[in-house]
């Protein structure tokens, strides 16, 4: 894979909003380009300080403490609040705050992207977590050794493939799995020691409310039967992907979901004996291709692109702790921005930014604790090595899933157009005075479902309750996330249909953009895929049903 076809930078930009330093303040060598006045990718201005300068000098030094002590100093400086040309990481504009991807681009909202290269970064990381481990005090050792080490050109030509390889520092960092090393390099290892109470345990037994009763035993049998399956199949020499579908139907336990969905979406070969060197080279190739895509920091980019990005990133689950963690946000952008410019019939679409958190929410429970909460896990302590697996399959897992539906994303979209015609016309069928109703009350079905279809109703129910829906998704393949989606999309509609024929047209409007789904079980999400699996087998050989509704 070559990245180098990156769209050219556009520098008559930089050069006309760069802003000379006064006299009294010596600009400072910046890591990210070739400018002197750029510092971890924040601009100086006229009202820049010494001391501001040093500030931004040592978060260039040491990116991972962004995230730690120097965050919250800049945070509470209201001179810092809302300022492209001050912050690094800067609190974004009200304006910009909102999911609205007609916003303009313009020189004065353009963001400035405060990262060295990837390989830099992960130096850092890599750095700090020795010092941490060896001292407890890594951040200000790591400032130290890079002020005396080094060149940004050292830190940008350094090997990705290294960081995979060595597996970062020894021993064993605060939540994190005592085997992690061992998966990374063979995620077989997974399965070493792990019993049933600690990989199907919190499972929910459809129909079971007390742990004492009958039903619960025999759900809790069944349960345990299925897992023995699981690591039968995967043990296997060439795992027999249609039975492992099969199982996977019906959910995939917490602990072996990283390598289920692996081999499901076609990233990890069924073939023990290809596996492990697959996974290496795939790994490496990615972080190649970011290393070239980044070499000339953010001068080298597609600023329409990177614009884009850069200010859907902190949207993303805004309410989770690790979606806000900027170890993450740095690991989104990447895998966002490198998508986008290898697939430019449709580039970034707002809407991905959420399909690629499943996958990195998933992939990081892989070498963590059963113990810790991924949903809150401070990811920056994880060893670089691993830091860099996550985000090389999820950026390949992303590409695979949206190999499938990239017509959702291309010019006007017409996959999403399809979908909602066929969509209505389930409706038709399945529930006609619902279809009746939303036809009297003037609501367009375009006005509701593009949301469904574009992020896959996962503005719609939990992250949680998303992971278990791709289980299935990734199941029915090659088209659950296109054909079966829309089933799904159907059952999901009609469950609320006795509320919506007692509403009018703003009722309905405000109550479909905020569907109650915050009680939501798993049992719930079960019978939404077992309805929409249904309506399935009656309509979908059948196209002929629907036709006649148009």
């Amino acid at each position: 894979m070559d990245f180098s076809a990156a769209p050219s930078a556009k520098v008559g930009f930089w050069k006309r909003h760069t802003t000379k330093l006064p006299g009294s303040v010596k600009p400072v060598p910046g890591r990210m380009g070739v400018t002197g006045n750029m510092v971890f990718g924040a601009q100086y201005s006229h009202t820049t300080t010494v001391h501001e300068v040093e500030r931004l000098r040592a978060l260039q030094m040491d990116p991972a403490s962004w995230a730690n002590d120097h965050h919250a100093t800049i945070a509470d400086d209201s001179e810092y609040d809302n300022d492209p040309e001050l912050s690094g990481y800067q609190t974004l504009p009200e304006a910009d705050t909102k999911d609205d991807s007609e916003q303009e681009i313009s020189p004065s909202t353009s963001p400035i992207n405060p990262k060295a290269t990837f390989a830099g970064i992960a130096q850092k990381l890599s750095e700090s977590s020795s010092a941490t481990k060896g001292s407890g005090s890594g951040h200000n050792d790591t400032i130290g050794q890079s002020e005396n080490n080094g060149s940004s050109s050292a830190m940008g030509q350094q090997s990705a493939s290294a960081s995979i390889g060595t597996g970062g520092a020894s021993g064993v960092i605060e939540g994190m799995k005592p085997n992690a090393l061992a998966i990374l390099q063979d995620p077989l290892a997974i399965l070493k020691g792990l019993d049933y109470e600690s990989a199907m345990g919190d499972l929910h037994l459809v129909g079971t409310e007390l742990k004492s009763d009958e039903v619960y035993a025999l759900q809790r049998t069944k349960q345990k039967a299925r897992f023995h399956k699981f690591k039968e199949l995967l043990q296997l020499s060439v795992v027999d992907l249609d039975v492992l579908r099969k199982l996977s139907w019906s959910g995939v336990p917490t602990a072996i979901r990283p390598i289920v969905w692996q081999l499901l979406v076609g990233y990890l070969p069924s073939n023990s004996d290809r596996r492990n060197v697959a996974l290496e080279r795939k790994r490496k190739e990615y972080q190649d291709g970011v290393q070239q895509t980044f070499a000339r920091g953010i001068e080298g980019l597609d600023q329409t692109i990177w614009h884009q990005v850069f200010i859907d990133v902190p949207r993303t689950n805004p309410k989770m702790a690790l979606f806000q963690n900027q170890t993450t946000q740095r690991c989104l952008e990447r895998i966002l921005y490198c998508w986008a410019i290898r697939h430019p019939a449709s580039s970034y679409v707002q809407g991905i930014n959420d399909l690629v958190t499943p996958f990195f929410l998933v992939f990081l429970t892989a070498y963590i604790g059963e113990d810790q909460d991924p949903e809150s896990y401070d990811i920056s302590r994880l060893p670089p090595s691993i830091l860099a697996a996550i985000e090389a399959d999820s950026y390949w897992c992303l590409s695979k899933l949206l190999d499938g539906i990239q017509d959702n994303f291309t010019h006007a979209q017409p996959g999403i157009q399809r979908q909602i015609v066929k969509l209505r016309e389930l409706i038709c069928r399945i529930d006609a005075p619902l279809a009746a109703h939303l036809q009297a009350e003037h609501v367009e079905f375009i006005q509701f479902s593009f949301r469904w279809m574009n992020c896959l109703l996962m503005r719609e129910v939990t992250l949680q309750h998303t992971i278990r829906m791709w289980d299935t998704y990734l199941t029915e393949h090659p088209h659950g996330f296109s054909e079966f989606h829309l089933y799904v999309c159907a059952a999901f509609l009609t469950k609320w249909s006795a509320e919506l024929l007692r509403m009018e047209f703003q009722e309905i409007m405000l109550f479909l953009q905020d569907v109650p789904t915050d009680d939501w079980q798993e049992k719930d999400i079960e019978l939404l895929l077992s309805e929409a699996f249904m309506w399935k087998s009656l309509f979908h050989a059948s196209p002929m049903h629907l036709g006649g509704s148009k």
